[in-house]
């Protein structure tokens, strides 16, 4: 991603947010923040390297002396200052901000909490909020070239979950077919972030099982919930399947979960909240009577991040957008026997949504 114009109307969005929330600086560090505000971001270090956005004017990167010449590229709406070894970083972005009296300070949520004690030691005359606050409204908004990305990313990870069952599954371990499904993605050129689920059996009824050794046999269920990377953003597809035949409950709690997420998926629209989409999935299990079985929230939001902001669950009040991307993942859990998740990622219409995983939703008997 190399858009000056898109991330110069990034950063405009950003400081209009910052107005709105009475905000004076949003600090900002490695993470997928940095990357969706400037284009570019590394992993997290012992170096502090930190924009700084100011409500109004240009912005100011500050970074370790010997890395100026890699942000200089990205460049587009910020300046670029370096600090020498010797130095001390935060003394640089004193030098930018001033003591910080008077002044409202938003620090985005992937700073090492170091850095964060340092920086309100330094500007001890500031007051400090969550980033989130600022980001997150802007993160949740996708444009149609961010929905695009994401679509690709689905239906590439589909592809590899597909590739899965081209001979028997039985006698592989779990750890094997996660391997299989993260080697399928790599093939299909997505970009992996670590993690994904394989759950067996009894595993299945874990909603973040550890894959582990267990061995697939005739009788198990299983759940498989994965995804990677594609031009930075990510995929996320649960499916529930079973080895062998399974017995009459399974099938049950299947259907439950099936016609949960359907319904959840035709309540989305722009109008409805996070907790209204919830509560469509979750009375309908409670109402058959699985209730205390649906243990976790329907849905999380998807973009640069598996999980971002908004969150599907009871006490989130967020007035659902067009253009917000986000999981439907009900699931029903029955502790030392199986459970069942299905997932979908779904961008919101202007009068819907549109699911962007296409993989059959229907029980998939495996061998």
């Amino acid at each position: 991603m190399n858009d000056y114009a898109e991330f110069a109307d990034r950063a405009r969005r950003a400081q209009a947010a910052m107005a709105a929330a009475d905000c004076d600086w949003l600090f900002v560090s490695h993470s997928t923040d940095l990357l969706y505000l400037i284009g570019f971001t590394k992993r997290p270090s012992e170096r502090l390297a930190l924009l700084l956005l100011p409500r109004e004017g240009r912005a100011t990167m500050v970074v370790p002396g010997f890395e100026v010449q890699i942000f200089q590229p990205y460049a587009s709406f910020f300046d670029v200052i370096g600090w020498e070894e010797t130095e001390d970083p935060v003394a640089k972005v004193a030098d930018v901000v001033g003591a910080g009296a008077g002044q409202t300070i938003a620090i985005a949520d992937h700073l090492h909490t170091v850095f964060t004690l340092r920086l309100q030691a330094a500007l001890a005359g500031a007051r400090y909020m969550e980033g989130n606050r600022i980001l997150a409204s802007i993160r949740m908004i996708k444009t149609a070239a961010e929905i695009d990305h994401l679509r690709g990313a689905a239906a590439r990870t589909e592809d590899a979950l597909a590739s899965l069952f081209a001979e028997p599954v039985s006698g592989k371990s779990e750890r094997e077919v996660l391997r299989f499904l993260h080697n399928g993605l790599t093939e299909r050129g997505l970009e992996l972030s670590g993690g994904g689920i394989v759950g067996a059996g009894p595993h299945s009824a874990s909603p973040h099982h550890k894959t582990g050794e267990k061995r697939l046999a005739d009788g198990d269920a299983l759940v498989i919930d994965f995804g990677g990377g594609w031009n930075g953003y990510r995929s996320d597809l649960t499916r529930s399947f079973h080895v062998g035949e399974p017995e009459e409950e399974f099938r049950l709690i299947y259907r439950i979960t099936q016609e949960a997420q359907q319904l959840a998926f035709e309540a989305t629209r722009p109008g409805i909240t996070t907790e209204q989409i919830d509560s469509v999935a979750r009375d309908y299990i409670t109402a058959q009577g699985y209730g205390p079985a649906f243990i976790h929230r329907t849905g999380h939001g998807v973009g640069m991040d598996g999980h971002e902001y908004p969150y599907l669950i009871q006490g989130d009040t967020t007035v659902v957008e067009e253009g917000m991307v986000f999981s439907i993942e009900p699931g029903i859990y029955l502790a030392g026997k199986y459970g069942v998740r299905i997932e979908d990622v779904v961008a919101v219409t202007a009068d819907g949504a549109e699911r962007l995983n296409h993989y059959p939703r229907d029980l998939q008997i495996v061998d």
